[in-house]
């Protein structure tokens, strides 16, 4: 009968409380930093909450990219690789058009292989960031890109998927308090500032997109540049073929490959010949981090040394240098898999004359390009061998479809707003075999939620501050080209 004297079940009733409440602060509680926009609250009781995560990644992370810098000058330009557009069925000499000493190349061949074993030799003091079996969509954004970030989110809303996201921002110069902690979180996404994690200008604008696929909470990542969108549910392509085996998914540039040779000796692999694909367009990717940690962590290398050495030979100076080539490169060099879309991408737009005004790229649907493959069916080399493929992803790059920015009037030479008579217009009528491809009338949409974005959002952007009326041209433009059907307008499916 002792055991319920009152003065011990007082001891033990406060014990209790006193556990509850330790594990709801331990649950609950979240550094008070820009990057903390909702509470990060750990999947289990005894996970590291997030920001501390990445602090430790880091840690232990950059020094082994500064032990292993390339130790060697810049290399040299003899020249720029031209637009060259691909040929999948005749070969072409490699571009080379990059110059480097033999006792540098060495320097950075060494560099390079050290790295890699480095990584790999690291084991648990390079703990992942990432919650095991967690997936969801990355971006980047901010300024001017934050508008079109949120038009893009709508949209993937709007296709149904109920993925989480998670946006970087370089630092908090680009972090708004407002959109960040009261609007995205309604739309199940949180911001990010990486220069919390690895300190200011530390990683510069190409350089943030590497970092933020390894900084993120997910495993499974679906990468989506701030101007891009899905025209389906982006998760169902996480649980196909060929993502289910590969483990990275990237889609094809206009042009043909300019990496250069010098490249391929650093890192040790065979040239491939110039018809095993085509250069990369990373505004959209699928990656796993369970399968390709290695791949991303020596992308994440390549960006670091981007500007200074490997962007040059990556791209020789082609359309677009950057990060583009990176995450394949990567994958190559480590030796995993991954698959590269073959459909080519497609320019959308709309006609001047007999020239395609582009403000857009049309990318493929992976699974039902990966299912002509497997037949052997090859449209990039014979289109007539099997009708073309959905389209799954808009990149609509060219200019940015901002409403406070150039998308209206005469401010980009693509003009993709107005007629050649000065009257508003479509910015997407061409070429009608891509629109039909499309499955429903996807421009129309998408400036259905910019309208809602700017009218709703129109005081809440801080590159919108000085701007007036946005909402008002916005509606008048939607009255004048998509509140009425109009006789000349496109069709989106084969049969009309």
């Amino acid at each position: 009968m002792g055991m319920f004297r009152p003065g011990r079940v007082r001891s033990l009733l406060l014990a209790f409380l006193a556990t509850i409440l330790v594990c709801t602060v331990y649950l609950y509680w979240t550094p008070t930093t820009a990057s903390s926009t909702v509470s990060v609250v750990p999947s289990t009781a005894f996970e590291v909450p997030l920001v501390e995560r990445q602090k430790d990644f880091w840690k232990a992370f950059q020094p082994i990219i500064e032990r292993h810098s390339p130790n060697c000058p810049s290399p040299e330009k003899n020249g720029d690789a031209g637009a060259n557009n691909y040929d999948p069925v005749k070969d072409s000499p490699r571009p080379d058009l990059t110059v480097m000493s033999e006792a540098d190349q060495k320097a950075m061949e060494d560099a390079h292989a050290n790295f890699v074993e480095d990584i790999k030799k690291a084991g648990k003091d390079l703990k992942p960031v990432h919650t095991p079996g967690k997936r969801g969509l990355v971006s980047t954004a901010g300024a001017t890109y934050l508008p079109v970030f949120v038009s893009t989110l709508r949209m993937l809303r709007r296709a149904g998927s109920t993925l989480p996201v998670e946006v970087y921002m370089k630092d908090t110069g680009e972090y708004e308090k407002h959109l960040c902690n009261d609007i995205l979180p309604n739309l199940d996404a949180r911001c990010l500032v990486l220069a919390d994690v690895v300190g200011k200008n530390v990683i510069e604008h190409y350089q943030l997109k590497i970092f933020a696929v390894l900084f993120s909470s997910f495993e499974e990542i679906i990468w989506m540049d701030a101007d891009c969108f899905p025209l389906g549910k982006p998760e169902e392509l996480l649980d196909s073929e060929p993502f289910t085996s590969t483990g990275l998914v990237t889609w094809p540039d206009f042009w043909a490959s300019s990496v250069s040779p010098l490249y391929y000796k650093i890192s040790r692999q065979e040239a491939p010949a110039m018809t095993a694909r085509q250069s990369s367009e990373t505004g959209v990717f699928l990656v796993s981090k369970k399968t390709h940690l290695f791949p991303l962590l020596l992308a994440a290398y390549y960006n670091f040394y981007g500007p200074s050495h490997y962007f040059r030979l990556l791209t020789q100076g082609g359309p677009g240098e950057g990060d583009k080539e990176t995450f394949l490169h990567a994958a190559t060099a480590m030796g995993t898999p991954f698959y590269a879309v073959s459909e080519r991408v497609q320019a959308i737009g709309h006609q001047n004359g007999e020239k395609l005004s582009g403000s857009a790229m049309a990318q493929t649907d992976p699974r039902e390009d990966h299912a002509l493959i497997t037949q052997d069916k090859w449209r990039v080399k014979d289109p007539a061998v099997a009708s073309p493929p959905h389209i799954f992803f808009i990149h609509a790059n060219y200019p940015k479809f901002n409403p406070g920015d150039n998308v209206f009037g005469m401010g980009w030479e693509t003009t993709p707003t107005i007629n050649e008579d000065g009257s508003d217009a479509r910015a997407w009528t061409a070429p009608p075999e891509t629109l039909h491809r499309f499955g429903y009338d996807v421009e129309k949409a998408y400036w259905e939620e910019i309208k809602w974005v700017t009218c709703h959002l129109e005081t809440v952007f801080k590159s919108w501050e000085h701007k007036a009326g946005l909402c008002m041209k916005v509606e008048d433009y939607w009255k004048n080209v998509f509140a009425e059907p109009h006789d000349d307008d496109p069709k989106f499916t084969p049969d009309g």
